[in-house]
């Protein structure tokens, strides 16, 4: 046969035992008629001076041009001293994405991320990351796929955005692991989605509704002290949430009016506490046993719910869209309301890094806008006058 076409394979018919008709054209290349009739494409080759055989496909499933293109591949490979089955046989036992995602939080993050990013990167893992692409072998992805699973995700922005996130970080790991090539990130150029930040202020009109209705709820006993108190200490002092849900009696210094948090979002912190804070905290009631100041109903436990009470606090104030985190925003407006600095606000709220406390450098120029408009009605009065 002086070549393998199509017309020529389709007119072999089986034999008792199959046979191969091997293409003049591609040397090693032919076509193996099995007694059942099925025709399968082959290659016979040498390697580091041993013959190999190689299946290609079947015909019908590729055409005799497909199949001719991968031989010539395959070819190739040898010429270089690569065995392809070989590779074939590596490439199956590769990691997945899903396995990449265990090794990832099983190593990685107990001993580098806190409790509450732990948290978000398993979800991330294991309700985003695998669905999109847990079954992909790492070495396999590539920028369309993570474009595809960002993209899917489009309707919550956020979410979407933070799942590159950790995906970008799971394949930096896995260069550093030996997993991927250096440089193949196939996180990087995929766009993020813009995101809005809310700041949420409450007024001095708001400030004061939501302390009458925690008098009420304390008075009635409808809510507990526990919830009460961390509310007030949250209003009082600019914490985040976590750091007075956790506080404990160890932590505060009456004699300089401080509390030293061991650990917080940023690392050791001192709150510098002002008297409303400190009379909050000398009111609470010790348990014995228990080193929460916020205590729960468990005994030596903290009180985990914060955001349900929260929920029927806020409707009862009239406060239906304010978040237990706008209690921080709005210790730090208030702070730039009062003249204060960025930086001394920074100093109050903790920040390491001047660029955080910026989100709120439009206050800033607040009291200056006040202040001009003084000035300008000063002047206008003066001049009317005339």
């Amino acid at each position: 046969m002086p070549k393998l076409t199509k017309r020529a394979i389709d007119a072999l018919s089986s034999k008792d035992t199959e046979y191969v008709i091997w293409d003049s054209e591609l040397r090693g290349f032919g076509i193996r008629v099995w007694p059942s009739g099925k025709k399968t494409y082959a290659l016979k080759c040498r390697l580091k001076g041993k013959q190999k055989k190689y299946t290609i496909g079947t015909h019908g499933t590729l055409t005799v041009d497909q199949a001719r293109t991968k031989t010539i591949g395959i070819l190739s490979q040898v010429k270089h001293g690569i065995d392809p089955s070989e590779e074939l046989r590596a490439h199956k036992k590769a990691l997945t994405i899903a396995d990449l995602g265990k090794k990832f939080l099983e190593e990685y993050v107990p001993t580098h991320c806190k409790a509450s990013t732990a948290y978000e990167y398993k979800r991330s893992v294991e309700h985003f990351i695998n669905g999109a692409l847990g079954k992909y072998k790492i070495m396999d992805v590539a920028r369309p796929d993570v474009a595809a699973m960002h993209h899917n995700l489009h309707h919550i922005p956020y979410q979407a955005n933070r799942t590159l996130g950790v995906l970008s970080k799971m394949m930096n790991l896995a260069e550093i692991w030996g997993l991927r090539q250096d440089g193949s990130n196939p996180c990087r150029h995929v766009k993020k989605y813009p995101e809005k930040g809310r700041e949420r202020f409450l007024s001095k009109e708001e400030f004061i509704r939501l302390a009458e209705v925690l008098d009420e709820v304390e008075a009635s006993g409808e809510e507990t002290h526990s919830c009460i108190n961390a509310y007030r200490l949250l209003m009082y002092t600019g914490c985040r949430l976590g750091e007075i849900q956790k506080l404990e009696w160890a932590h505060a210094d009456f004699e300089a009016n401080e509390l030293h948090l061991p650990d917080s979002k940023t690392g050791a912190k001192t709150v510098y506490l002002g008297d409303a804070a400190v009379e909050v905290l000398k009111n609470i009631e010790r348990q014995e046993g228990n080193p929460y100041v916020i205590r729960g109903k468990l005994e030596g436990s903290y009180l985990t719910d914060l955001q349900h009470p929260w929920r029927r606090i806020r409707a009862k104030a009239g406060l239906a869209n304010v978040r237990i985190h706008d209690l921080r925003h709005s210790f730090a407006s208030n702070a730039i309301a009062l003249g204060m600095s960025l930086p001394m606000v920074g100093k109050l709220l903790g920040h390491t890094q001047i660029q955080t406390t910026a989100r709120y450098a439009h206050l800033a120029s607040d009291p200056i806008k006040e202040a001009a408009n003084l000035v300008a009605q000063s002047i206008a009065q003066s001049t009317s006058a005339t």
